[in-house]
């Protein structure tokens, strides 16, 4: 009976302990460069949440750029969003230049350091169980925290793109979660373990696991249901020459509607607006601009194809709704390497000359049997439920 005891006790002690080590705190860390690494933040968040454990512990979902100074902050969004549209081949340049793996981490880190002190003395003060990264930028802030053992959080990271670039590497983390095989592939030939990567694809909101009648859809949203449904998405801050690219789109012979999603960029959803008052209701192209809009899913599942630039976040989720790509001058740099994949997964088709996209564009909606491949192609590749496997593996981390 004496010795039952100190068994119990002990019992009692491993049972504790084991609690200490579940993940009770989650810190989710993205940058707002563009829309899709804080999007990838936002689906894990809301997986988090729709568990029944849900209240079983914190997480919480900070852009990372908000602990920067004020300069450092506008290099990375706004110059960068100003580069994209003006300058395009700068991005493009400074992305080869920069894929370089393990070199100038010294250099790059001590840049990071100097503009990131707010956030660094957040995370040595919050302490998380766990850190997920969907941008490169804090993982190696985490990662030389740990270095120093200054913070003894587990880090995941999870890219954002199909590539994984120079950048997202970093000496001290638990798990790469990536889009695609061959970059599973690639990390391993890098030297990272293939027990700490998991090809899960890229994180999107759940909502786009869910299917919806693309009719119905149609009609919800003051859609015609038996025309030709082309999104044109110009991404969440309406980034690039819209304009031109609905004005490419009215010499189409089949008839068809434009579901043109501007962001958050208001005064191009009034010039488009403007153009689709001017429309006639029998003409051969109909014009259907949006704002900012949360419905992106319904948007979706009422379309045929996804015109636009591939950014991670967008082309995971039209995969994730079994839409053809219609890739029109993508970025120079990782959008260019999504591109490659798309169409290496026959899932796109590539406009480099705006004047042919109409006639490129009539040939994929009269191939009927080739659209249809084309989308079963996507609907293969796509990875809807990414956010919740992500988030069901994490936990099983403890």
């Amino acid at each position: 009976m004496d010795s039952f005891v100190p068994f119990v006790l002990l019992c009692r002690i491993l049972i504790l302990r084991r609690h200490d080590l579940m993940l009770k705190k989650i810190l989710l860390l993205s940058a707002s460069v563009g829309a899709g690494h804080v999007r990838a933040a936002e689906a894990i968040e809301k997986a988090f949440k729709q568990r029944e454990d849900a209240e079983s512990r914190e997480v919480h979902h900070l852009d990372i750029l908000h602990y920067t100074n004020k300069v450092f902050r506008h290099l990375y969004s706004k110059a960068y969003i100003d580069l994209v549209n003006k300058l395009p081949e700068v991005p493009g340049w400074m992305y080869d230049k920069l894929d370089k793996p393990w070199k100038n981490e010294r250099r790059r880190l001590a840049l990071d350091k100097l503009n990131t002190r707010p956030l660094v003395k957040l995370l040595r003060d919050y302490q998380p169980d766990l850190i997920v990264c969907t941008h490169f930028l804090p993982a190696e802030i985490v990662s030389w925290l740990k270095a120093k053992e200054r913070l003894a959080s587990r880090q995941v990271i999870i890219v954002t793109d199909f590539d994984v670039h120079a950048m997202w590497l970093v000496h001290h983390y638990e798990r790469y979660f990536v889009a695609l095989e061959e970059a599973r592939v690639y990390l391993e030939a890098l030297g990272i373990p293939a027990a700490k990567i998991t090809v899960s694809g890229i994180p999107i909101d759940p909502v786009f696991a869910k299917q919806k009648n693309k009719h119905e859809m149609r009609a919800k949203h003051g859609l015609a249901t038996d025309r030709s449904t082309i999104l044109l998405s110009a991404g969440g801050f309406g980034v690039g020459s819209v304009d031109a690219l609905v004005t490419s789109l009215l010499p189409l012979k089949h008839r068809a509607q434009v579901v043109a999603v501007c962001g958050r960029n208001e005064e191009l959803k009034k010039r488009l607006s403007k153009l689709a008052a001017r429309t006639k209701p029998d003409a051969t192209v109909l014009l259907k601009p949006f704002g900012y809009t949360q419905d992106m899913d319904e948007l979706m599942a009422a379309s045929d194809v996804v015109l636009g630039k591939p950014g991670g976040l967008t082309t995971s989720e039209a995969l994730a709704k079994g839409l053809v790509f219609v890739i029109v001058n993508p970025i120079p740099g990782q959008e260019e390497r999504n591109s490659d994949h798309l169409l290496e997964g026959a899932v796109a088709i590539r406009c480099n000359n705006l004047p042919t996209l109409s006639y490129k564009l009539d040939r994929l909606l009269g191939d009927p049997d080739r659209l249809a491949s084309m989308q079963a192609n996507a609907r293969k590749m796509g990875k809807p439920n990414a956010a919740k496997e992500i988030v069901d593996q994490l936990l099983a981390m403890n």
